[in-house]
């Protein structure tokens, strides 16, 4: 495993937290949502940026696997991934940001609607598919509450 692949699975190092780094990483990019105005970024270059990081993190996630064992707790980046799904193309306010992150990490947690199954999927696509669909239900029932909020 390269020294890259480390820095992107654990998500800059938020990995070797241990108990709870899921959390802090899906915060920690909720800060950096709320920081930096990524929601005032155009729709399709977060959609980019979002497929960017996904494939990046199938990559580093693929080589965690086999340096740490399957679906590791040091590999965060998956996190990261089912978050910036979770807030794409939303304006870009603190609102948002704390409902997304209590919606993605309740899907990302209990695994409803076929999100367990992903993990089933090999390697580094196991490890990302199920966060990717976590945030995308996550996406989807925000929509749903931002339209009456």
């Amino acid at each position: 495993m390269t020294r890259l692949q480390q820095f992107i699975a654990t998500m800059v190092g938020l990995g070797f937290i241990g108990k709870g780094a899921g959390t802090v990483a899906a915060i920690a990019y909720c800060a950096i949502w709320c920081v930096i105005p990524v929601g005032d970024i155009p729709c399709l270059w977060q959609v980019l940026a979002a497929l960017i990081v996904t494939l990046t993190g199938v990559w580093a996630a693929n080589a965690a696997h086999q340096a740490w064992g399957e679906d590791s707790n040091k590999v965060v980046i998956d996190e990261g991934a089912g978050m910036m799904i979770t807030l794409l193309c939303f304006p870009h306010e603190i609102r948002y940001a704390l409902i997304g992150l209590v919606l993605f990490r309740f899907f990302d947690i209990v695994k409803p609607l076929g999100i367990r199954k992903m993990e089933q999927l090999p390697k580094g696509w196991g490890v990302m598919a199920d966060d990717v669909l976590a945030g995308l239900y996550s996406h989807l029932v925000l929509r749903l509450i931002a339209h009456y909020i």
